[in-house]
């Protein structure tokens, strides 16, 4: 006879064993994780039925979204998404009334009821932020343009989700008083988060960081202690890991404790998403068929196509916000979450619960497609996107002055920031590129030649003036982007040099091959600086006093212009 601790231990055996075997062909096939994960929850249970029982694996589950959660939270860079606060704000919420609104009158159509109706849109408006922080992070496009703007959207949507979470706990004696008190309840407590992140923690956490076994226990604490707490006042338990995540998230030990941390992460999203494949009910496809298959469309359609046109109206061009639609085409764990408060407190009946379930595992396989091959998908629909250039398109080219730049630098990220101080004696020769429209503004407010807009597109290279440079410099980490930028230029410029950035020791060879002058690798520069300033100071402490001074000013100016080095999970 097994006794329940080693039946739990078996089945958590089994699923990591043909978890690691599945992920590994589909590792050899360059397929995304999450695909492996979700198959083989399938397989366990609708299709072979190897695990019947899964109330366990469904409860580990539930403490795995709350831990996950508390992740996504630590990994949360607030300070990276100042600069897109405007479209993530105004953006991100416009985004949400306008999907519910498109949700709810598609559930009416199909014969819902109003409350029902009203759970469709409320799971249709939400992405994934632990899907989308997962791919991102793995893909190193956390501090990216679309990663930013991904996330600041995200963030809105948590925010409502929570507003969302406590108007529905007390729907069935709603009034404006207990949605008063619940409000207050939860600015109490955020209020209480800020004040422990800003007085309490970084005492507490630069003594546990001194042991990093401490480290790792005094973070847990937080996020039960922060759990528990919104628990007893009404919220759900992943509302507080949520919130503790974004308290510690910002503390100078945050890389530290996410690094401690990632492994659990690992272990609790195979869980989560091979939980979501056992939970697929064939018999609820079957005859469910028609509502699933239209709200599947509205996600992975409709959904992205309005994430671009806001993105386009707060005048980001077709590339970020192309890039940024696709990571959100999804439906999230916070429309799980309320589903299952939904569930319990009789609002929705098993069979919707079903179809949030089947919804939200067809949704995040085919984002995480969308995402691998986003560049290819955006090189497909280059053309027809052109429609959203009459948003951006205005104001294309500015030029101070009549001489033509014989330099152009695309790309005015943390290198590209470098390079043009460099050439500030040429400041008038440089022309710069970059699809970010507050960096263009900051640019023609210091008298650059600059040019809004992607580097690929057909109307922003004519700008460039290519058959007359001397020099193009492209700090851009898309491999494909500087092929054609090197294709473009030796088409008509023989003569012109040209620099490029890769990622990759393999893209770099590549982008030698096809005609490049030299090659940035970022990850070796650092070690090549240190070896000259250490060839240069041997010995001598005063020019390391001085080189010390100026390096604290340049990290000074560099914060001030948001140049922090992205945070990784």
């Amino acid at each position: 006879m097994i006794d329940g601790a080693s039946q739990t231990f078996l089945q958590l055996g089994l699923i990591f064993i043909i978890a690691a075997a599945t992920a590994y062909v589909l590792r050899l096939l360059k397929q995304p994780q999450i695909l492996a994960y979700v198959l083989v929850g399938i397989l366990l249970t609708p299709v072979f039925k190897i695990i019947t029982n899964t109330s366990i694996i469904d409860s580990i589950s539930v403490i795995g979204i709350a831990f996950l959660l508390f992740i996504v939270g630590l990994e949360i860079d607030l300070k990276a998404v100042k600069n897109v606060a405007l479209v993530s704000s105004l953006g991100g919420t416009i985004q949400i009334v306008i999907l519910f609104v498109a949700g709810y009158l598609t559930a009416l159509i199909l014969g819902y009821l109003g409350l029902e109706a009203a759970y469709i849109g409320l799971m249709i408006a939400f992405s994934s932020t632990m899907v989308v922080m997962k791919v991102l992070s793995d893909r190193r496009e956390l501090n990216t343009l679309h990663g930013r703007l991904a996330i600041g959207i995200l963030l809105t949507n948590d925010v409502l989700a929570i507003l969302v979470l406590s108007v529905l706990s007390s729907i069935n004696h709603f009034s404006f008083y207990l949605l008063g008190i619940s409000l207050l309840k939860f600015i109490s407590m955020f209020l209480i988060a800020y004040l422990a992140s800003k007085y309490l923690f970084p005492p507490v956490f630069k003594f546990a960081a001194k042991n990093q076994e401490l480290l790792l226990t005094s973070s847990l604490a937080v996020c039960f202690l922060f759990s528990i707490a919104f628990f007893k006042i009404g919220f759900s338990v992943a509302i507080g890991a949520f919130i503790a995540g974004v308290t510690l998230g910002n503390l100078t030990y945050s890389v530290e404790i996410a690094g401690k941390v990632k492994s659990l992460k690992d272990f609790f999203a195979l869980l989560f998403f091979v939980s979501l494949g056992m939970g697929i009910s064939t018999g609820t496809i079957k005859t469910l068929w028609l509502p699933i298959l239209i709200l599947l469309l509205l996600v992975i359609f409709f959904k992205p196509w309005l994430t671009m046109t806001i993105c386009s109206l707060f005048r980001y061009t077709k590339k970020p916000a192309f890039l940024t639609a696709n990571s959100l085409a999804q439906v999230g764990e916070f429309s799980l979450i309320i589903a299952a408060q939904g569930l319990a407190l009789g609002h929705i009946s098993t069979d919707l619960f079903s179809i949030v379930v089947v919804l939200m595992l067809a949704t995040i396989t085919t984002s995480s497609y969308f995402m691998e091959y986003e560049d290819g998908l955006y090189r497909l629909l280059q053309r027809p996107l052109r429609i959203f250039d009459r948003f951006t398109t205005e104001g294309l080219e500015y030029l101070p002055t009549t001489e033509k730049p014989k330099i152009v630098l695309c790309g005015y990220n943390r290198i590209g920031y470098s390079i043009a101080q460099g050439l500030q004696d040429n400041k008038k020769k440089l022309l710069i590129v970059d699809y970010n429209p507050e960096v263009i503004t900051q640019l023609i407010k210091e008298g650059y030649h600059s040019i809004y807009g992607d580097v690929t597109d057909e109307e922003v290279l004519e700008h460039m003036n290519l058959s007359r440079v001397t020099m193009l410099i492209s700090t851009v980490p898309a491999v494909n982007d500087n092929i054609l930028l090197i294709r473009k230029v030796r088409s008509c410029n023989h003569k012109a040099q040209i620099i490029v950035t890769a990622s990759e020791v393999d893209d770099a060879l590549r982008l030698y091959r096809e005609g490049a002058d030299y090659v940035i690798l970022p990850h070796f520069l650092g070690g090549e600086h240190v070896s000259n300033l250490i060839a240069k100071v041997k010995g001598k402490s005063d020019i390391l006093d001085k080189e010390k001074a100026h390096h604290i000013e340049h990290l000074r100016r560099r914060k001030a212009l948001g140049h922090e080095h992205p945070k990784q999970g």
